[in-house]
């Protein structure tokens, strides 16, 4: 008998659904069911029944609403056998740059009730991404030097990976921070190994693994490898019945994104009031 295999939920790299749509999230997941546009303005009705779910990955900078299971989402988010976690904190929260984002220190005490509900540290992932360099009159100033700090809380906790990139400026982007005299700088190729080859460093002494994202000209760094955010072999191994999924490349995502395939739920109309300058989602801003 052929069975149909589980599928990975993604929520969401389209917009922070956690910290800003978490009602409509806990009512999908309540209902089992959310309703997809795909190409060629298809709509299809995809069930998400925790029979049918193999992991729910989330993704947020602000997880409080899931810790404080507002509008019952904990609970919610418990009936799936197996729950993954992408924490991003740039130590920039409330700058400019994340106008609306909490601060890094908040952000960062959310870490172990994450690895608590999530059962194990491997199901929780701490992402400094992105790096951002920008111009202060003649001074260059970047979110390099809070690092150290997320390695070190990230080393405490037990963590074992940090995901990083550098900012890629689209064009929606650069017109946002022209508008807000935010003199942003892209560093040539050369200077972005030479930072990734000190996080590297910093890294190793933490006994941290450190993996770029959708940057894989960052690998030849030694202790650099390439990040795949959604690893489908990683949460078949984690998984409580190391139940099958897709190994397959998710054709879905940039040519260097190296995530295998899942169905993410989030919609790009759901603006996230984040408000990131650097932000490649949404175009309201």
């Amino acid at each position: 008998m052929n069975f149909e295999p589980k599928v990975i939920i993604s929520a969401s790299r389209r917009s922070d659904l956690v910290a800003h749509f978490p009602q409509w999230l806990a009512e999908v997941l309540s209902q089992e069911k959310v309703k997809m546009l795909f190409p060629h303005r298809r709509i299809k009705e995809l069930n998400l029944s925790p029979e049918k779910v193999h992991t729910l990955v989330l993704w947020s900078k602000d997880f409080s609403h899931l810790l404080n299971n507002k509008y019952g989402l904990l609970e919610l988010v418990r009936k799936y056998q197996q729950l993954y976690f992408h924490l991003t904190i740039t130590g920039l929260g409330g700058t400019l740059i994340e106008k609306k984002v909490i601060r890094p220190d908040e952000a960062l005490e959310q870490v172990n009730p994450l690895i608590k509900i999530a059962g194990l540290t491997e199901r929780v992932s701490l992402r400094f991404d992105p790096i951002v360099y920008w111009w202060e009159g003649k001074k260059l100033r970047s979110n390099l030097d809070f690092f150290p700090k997320v390695a070190r809380a990230a080393s405490r906790c037990g963590l074992h990976h940090i995901r990083f990139s550098f900012t890629q400026w689209y064009r929606k982007a650069k017109l946002r921070a022209t508008r807000l005299n935010l003199d942003y700088f892209d560093p040539p190729e050369e200077e972005k190994l030479e930072a990734a080859s000190k996080l590297a460093k910093i890294a190793l002494s933490l006994d941290l693994e450190l993996y770029s994202c959708a940057q894989n000209f960052l690998t030849v760094v030694p202790g650099i490898k390439a990040s795949s955010c959604i690893n489908g072999t990683l949460l078949q191994k984690l998984h409580p019945t190391q139940a099958s999924v897709s190994l397959a490349k998710d054709k879905s995502q940039r040519p260097d994104c190296n995530c295998t395939e899942s169905i993410d739920i989030g919609r790009y109309s759901q603006s996230c009031p984040h408000s990131c300058v650097y932000c490649y989602a949404n175009a309201r801003l």
